[in-house]
């Protein structure tokens, strides 16, 4: 006998939940997020060696992403708004739509040549869309599955994400090296309009309406939008020390990828295949927090999973940096995945568990759009150290900086095991 919210129900009358595998909006999702993040690991590669191959410059590749940082911290200003005033599915949908078509602009006009000035605009307005879009994505969690496997389904869409990164990479490396560069971001384009046509088969839960007037303010007063969800933030201890110590993280790591990228392509002397293996290694290391993160967070406790995988990013970007073996660089990018999956997924699950379903567009964006503020002039400082100083003593001072905000963690309320009950 099944139950109404569509579990089983034993023998004694309990009700046990099925899995969520099972449950065809969740599937549905579950999949069609899956193909797209393959198509997001295309564009992780691809992007980068399109500026390298039209600049030579890894301060360019830090003025990209810095750029893509910019629209993201703009938008998240009003996101989400959107997504709590508006219907999130559809909303997804717009989104994929739009990054379909911006991503396969660029091979199209690349065709006639080098276009750099694309790149910045591409990628500047699909992060617009992208922001909006992960935005929607961390509040329809709940609106799929009951608040208690919020942790167990965060777990399985990142891994399963965390597996298109693996494969992601390594297939990008092969088809920019058998058919140019803009053929991967092709691919990429097409992830996007699958995940829309996926999106628009599935049917999320109604939303729980706000318990008080002052929540449900006009859905088109940005600002007021975004201070509710900030004020979420300050009020809660825990959420208010996380985000400081994130944003001060994200300062630090926003550049990480194309320093990586750079030092295997032009430290290290190797091809675009072996970036995509590198980056695929990274894709192993998420695999590996996402999988992780379930189990770990109920055994140890939220504190000790965030500071622990903290505290790993630290160790192994140091010794990235100290290598000159491409192995090694390899098994130090996985390792390193894994502790920004764990410290990543752990967040975002504390706040879908803490935050009113009401509020969860507006918390959720608010955090980003603090988070994101000084990501992209991390990036810039990031990239133009490893111009000028060397990628060693970039990444060794790095390291030593994210030792120091797993120290400050400890003097926090996010050093307790169970944050989330004292908000219950």
């Amino acid at each position: 006998m099944t139950s109404r919210r569509g579990g089983r129900v034993s023998a004694g009358g309990e009700v046990v939940a099925r899995p969520l595998r099972t449950d065809r909006n969740f599937a549905v999702f579950w999949f069609v997020q899956a193909l797209s993040e393959v198509g997001n690991a295309f564009a992780l590669v691809a992007v980068p060696l399109l500026v390298l191959q039209a600049t030579g410059s890894v301060a360019r590749m830090g003025l990209l992403t810095a750029t893509a940082g910019v629209a993201s911290v703009l938008t998240g200003l009003f996101a989400g708004t959107l997504v709590d005033r508006l219907d999130r599915r559809r909303l997804m949908v717009l989104c994929d739509v739009a990054r379909a078509v911006l991503y396969g602009l660029i091979p199209v006009c690349w065709a006639a040549g080098p276009q750099e000035w694309l790149l910045y605009v591409a990628m500047g307005l699909a992060a617009v869309f992208e922001m909006v879009f992960q935005v929607a994505y961390v509040a329809a969690i709940p609106n799929l599955v009951d608040k208690g496997r919020i942790s167990a389904a965060n777990g399985m869409l990142q891994t399963t994400n965390a597996i298109a990164y693996v494969l992601g990479p390594m297939l990008a490396g092969l088809v920019a090296g058998l058919f140019g560069i803009t053929a991967a971001l092709s691919i990429n384009a097409a992830s996007f309009a699958v995940s829309a046509a996926g999106l628009a088969l599935i049917r999320f839960r109604p939303r729980e309406e706000p318990g008080e007037p002052a929540i449900a303010a006009r859905w088109f007063d940005l600002r007021e939008g975004f201070l509710a969800g900030a004020g979420f933030l300050w009020r809660t201890p825990v959420l208010r020390a996380l985000t400081i110590l994130l944003t001060v993280f994200l300062f630090l790591s926003l550049g990480m990828t194309d320093v990586f990228i750079y030092h295997v392509r032009h430290d290290l002397g190797q091809n675009d295949r072996v970036v995509g293996y590198v980056m695929g290694a990274a894709g192993v290391g998420t695999i590996a927090g996402a999988a992780l993160m379930s189990p770990l967070r109920r055994r140890w406790g939220f504190g000790p999973c965030w500071l622990g995988s903290v505290g790993l990013c630290a160790i192994v970007v140091a010794v990235a940096g100290s290598s000159e073996n491409v192995v090694v660089v390899g098994g130090t990018v996985l390792a390193y995945s894994a502790g920004v999956a764990l410290a990543g997924l752990c967040s975002m699950s504390l706040r879908q568990e803490v935050t009113p379903d009401h509020l969860l567009g507006r918390v959720t964006s608010a955090f980003w759009t603090v988070h994101n503020t000084l990501g992209p002039i991390g990036a810039v400082v990031l990239t133009a150290l490893a111009k000028g100083i060397g990628v060693p003593d970039t990444l060794l001072a790095t390291g030593t900086a994210f030792l120091c905000i797993a120290g400050v963690g400890l003097f926090t309320p996010v050093r307790h095991r169970r944050p989330e009950a004292l908000h219950a």
